[in-house]
């Protein structure tokens, strides 16, 4: 990887100053939770689960994920200018022009790979989890009611799971996003706590929260399918734990 760095031109030092800021806008250390939303949608769903539908489904809404995220930053660009300078695009190492081509382009990937999954309905489904990441990224900071609608585009994304493999949102991969709901409900009435506090706390409580979304996903379905499923959701949270110290989640 270095001597092909070198032969481009590019040091690997600075190629990684080059990807790291849309690492960060992507907020990517999250990704491993997304993962496990859509792997206790899909083995909830009742359908037959293979190998590549998963990774064509993780992709996907991994791409949904992602493209939210970005958009968040540029939607929030003027209040990061003033609270939090660091930020990708207030600091100037992503443009907004860049973030916008950026977050069509996993709005595309997203949608594009819903068709190749056993049924059109996660497709049909994935339309307003796309409607709900925009509405929330444009409008939380004004709505205090935001935490529900955030907790909601995480239960989509078990429905779009769940329908794409199963072709509907089966009882239990319904329960699986509502007790996912009200943990991300909590979470988020944590974050909010914490920002309005002058300091924040000594230890750091967010990135154990983000990762405790996919241990949330092991509990799930060890209770509900089989208690080796557990197994999954440990590796998703240390995984999240982990790349939180590469590069924070909140």
């Amino acid at each position: 990887m270095e001597a092909a760095n070198c032969r481009s031109g590019i040091p690997a030092a600075k190629l990684q100053g080059r990807i790291r800021p849309y690492l960060q806008l992507c907020r990517v250390s999250n990704l491993p939770t997304v993962w496990t939303n859509v792997l206790a949608g899909c083995l909830l769903s009742g359908g037959k689960l293979t190998p590549a539908l998963y990774l064509l489904l993780a992709l996907s809404l991994s791409s949904f994920y992602l493209a939210g995220m970005v958009l968040n930053d540029l939607c929030d660009r003027e209040h990061d200018h003033l609270f939090r300078p660091s930020r990708p695009i207030p600091s100037c190492r992503v443009s907004e022009r860049g973030a916008f081509n950026l977050t069509l382009l996993l709005f595309t990937a997203g949608f594009g790979a819903l068709p190749f999954a056993p049924s059109l309905y996660g497709a049909i489904a994935a339309a307003p989890l796309s409607v709900a990441i925009v509405f929330y990224d444009r409008h939380h900071k004004q709505n205090r009611f935001s935490v529900l609608l955030m907790a909601g585009c995480r239960f989509l994304v078990y429905a779009v799971a769940a329908c794409a493999v199963a072709g509907r949102l089966a009882p239990l991969a319904a329960v699986a996003g509502g007790v996912q709901f009200l943990y991300i409900a909590g979470l988020s009435l944590f974050a909010r706590h914490e920002n309005s506090r002058q300091e924040p706390f000594s230890f750091p409580v967010m990135p154990l929260l983000l990762a405790g979304i996919s241990l949330v996903d092991g509990i799930v379905l060890a209770l509900l399918l089989a208690p080796v499923w557990l197994l999954a959701g440990v590796g998703g949270f240390v995984v999240t734990l982990g790349g939180q110290r590469w590069v924070r989640g909140d």
